[in-house]
């Protein structure tokens, strides 16, 4: 998976194609926040993906946390909208907060997902990716001050 990714990404470099894209903050209150780690990529990131077409980003959202952490989501709070073109393309990326219901379990069956952890707030992993720092200061502040991811 990791040569379909750096292909894509050349890619997207020569032909700048319009993405949409999806992030979600999952907490609780006891465990912190939830990040994952695929299997195609270095570091640690917010459940999401990729928005199909016919599908709203809201239910983008609810299959991606379904898919990669087994996670059901009723209701999904929209954080921001961000604006991207780190890897080429012209990315639009919806970035929500879900509460983890009390009792509910993750389980990973997602071949992309190497791992997933809820981490403290205040013990967040060096291998974090930049993005994810960013969007996870800015949700505690509450303060999105840039529409760029």
């Amino acid at each position: 998976m990791a040569w379909y990714h750096a292909v894509a990404k050349w890619y997207w470099k020569i032909r700048k194609p319009l993405t949409l894209g999806v992030r979600v903050i999952v907490t609780d209150k006891e465990k912190g926040v939830l990040l994952i780690r695929h299997t195609y990529v270095h570091g640690w990131y917010l459940p999401g993906g990729g928005v199909e077409r016919g599908e709203s980003f809201g239910e983008a959202a609810r299959r991606e946390l379904w898919e990669e952490c087994g996670i059901r989501a009723d209701v999904l709070t929209l954080c921001h909208l961000f604006y991207s073109e780190r890897e080429g393309k012209r990315d639009h990326i919806a970035l929500y907060h879900v509460d983890l219901t009390p009792g509910q379990e993750l389980h990973k069956d997602d071949k992309e997902v190497a791992e997933m952890r809820f981490f403290a707030w205040d013990e967040l992993p060096q291998e974090i990716s930049p993005a994810t720092e960013r969007r996870l200061s800015q949700y505690r502040m509450q303060s999105f001050q840039s529409d760029h991811w």
